[in-house]
């Protein structure tokens, strides 16, 4: 029985390496579409969570994940041996940047190095994990044909960016348009079909994996570049005293031409903060200079110290001084309404005013803990009149739609809202924009 057969008959066991944001959810689609679905990943809490039918990812339906394990569509193991039973396999783990800002690839390694004893004949694995142009051809293949499996002949390769959006309620995994890119054509025909038979949404073939690999990269630096552009009016307009989010309203009147961005504490988020980085260290190798990118990104690097910066400027018209100072920052996701907080750009305006002296307590009515270099540093427990009145500074870092904006308000004496998340709040005698 042929792969294309299996796929098309949904009688194909699929697995998947890695369940996290983007893995379990893949995984519950691949189980919910009628696939034996197993998935993988080292940490045996997760593992032991799925096989409970405990859902840990916002993403995911509670009541889905607990059905379909329930059904024996999905089970997770950490035994990698068990990829063997598997006719297709997605690759969804970690691609982070290491101390010197260039892409970490040891995770997309080490699992095709788990992979490779364990594959045989008529086997596809597609690669989700954003990372740079050249991986899936240039590491990924040699890797897998160790296996004395030929690519493109004896089993097919593809690479097919992630297009998870944390916290959209519009767009899913289930309803997202899919980009797959294969090594050859019939990598691409076969790992398309395994989508076209999981997923309720468009999927579109390229040519090779590298494009499909640009194309995110691409999707990714179009937003950085532009929210640079935004953050950096934003710095200007507070000179000149202009607000820039007034300016943004008025611009998006045209009909054609404009796409909003707006400016914020920084980038958070795997993506968009980390995919410029992985072209700019991939464009070096052709001795390309990425200049338009690189200044993007250094304005957004820097705005967490602008927002100190301007903080601590705000106190100072108050005569208080950020030395010793009481400061609330409102949310610490790195976007509104979920429990995200990678990269967030909240917690690097925490320690940049932690560094000015202030004393900073936060405030996040999805995040209770977050762990940073091995510390775990605790929030509130709520959002009460009199933690706001004995605060000197409140500053709003995410926009969470389930803030009671109006007692913050009426309860503290200086608000700096560098997410215009306030703009529904009458008086604003004590509220600062950024």
């Amino acid at each position: 029985m042929s792969l294309k057969y299996k796929l098309s008959s949904r009688n194909a066991i699929l697995g998947v390496v890695g369940l996290g944001y983007v893995g379990l959810p893949l995984a519950v689609e691949k189980a919910k579409a009628g696939f034996e679905t197993i998935g993988f990943d080292i940490q045996k809490e997760k593992v032991d969570m799925v096989n409970s039918g405990v859902n840990y990812i916002g993403d995911v339906v509670n009541e889905d994940l607990y059905k379909i394990v329930s059904d024996g569509k999905l089970r997770a193991t950490t035994d990698i041996a068990e990829v063997a039973s598997a006719d297709a396999v997605c690759i969804a783990v970690p691609t982070p940047l290491d101390q010197y800002q260039q892409p970490d690839i040891s995770y997309i390694k080490k699992s095709a190095e788990s992979i490779v004893p364990y594959m045989h004949k008529d086997m596809l694995i597609v690669l989700e994990s954003t990372t740079y142009p050249g991986t899936t051809e240039e590491l990924l293949k040699p890797i897998l044909e160790k296996s004395g499996l030929t690519c493109g002949e004896d089993f097919y390769l593809a690479f097919s960016p992630e297009r998870v959006d944390p916290g959209n309620l519009i767009y899913k995994t289930k309803n997202t348009p899919k980009v797959v890119g294969g090594v050859t054509k019939k990598c691409t025909e076969v790992a398309a079909l395994m989508y076209e038979n999981i997923l309720d949404a468009p999927v579109h073939r390229v040519s090779s994996p590298a494009i499909a690999e640009m194309e995110k990269i691409l999707e990714n630096t179009y937003r950085n570049i532009n929210i640079g552009l935004v953050n950096e009016l934003a710095m200007l307009c507070e000179k000149m005293k202009i607000n820039i989010w007034e300016v943004i309203e008025a611009a998006k009147s045209k009909p054609y031409g404009f796409q909003a961005f707006y400016p914020g504490p920084g980038l958070g988020g795997h993506c968009i903060p980390l995919d410029p980085y992985y072209l700019s260290w991939k464009a070096r190798e052709y001795g390309f200079h990425t200049s338009m990118i690189e200044s993007s990104m250094m304005i957004n690097d820097k705005m967490p110290e602008y927002c100190a910066e301007r903080s601590s400027k705000i106190l100072n018209r108050y005569k208080k001084s950020v030395n010793g100072s009481k400061i609330l920052v409102l949310g610490v996701a790195y976007k509104q309404d979920i429990d995200d907080y990678r990269e967030s750009p909240a917690i690097d305006v925490i320690k940049e005013l932690e560094k000015l002296g202030a004393e900073v307590i936060f405030y996040d009515p999805y995040i209770k803990e977050y762990r940073e270099h091995g510390e775990i540093k605790k929030g509130l427990d709520d959002l009460t009149d009199k933690v706001l009145r004995e605060s000197d500074l409140v500053v709003v870092t995410t926009a969470h739609t389930n803030v009671d904006y109006n007692l913050v308000q009426n309860n503290a004496e200086i608000i700096f809202d560098t997410k215009n998340a306030m703009k529904n709040v009458a008086n604003r005698d004590n509220i600062e924009l950024l």
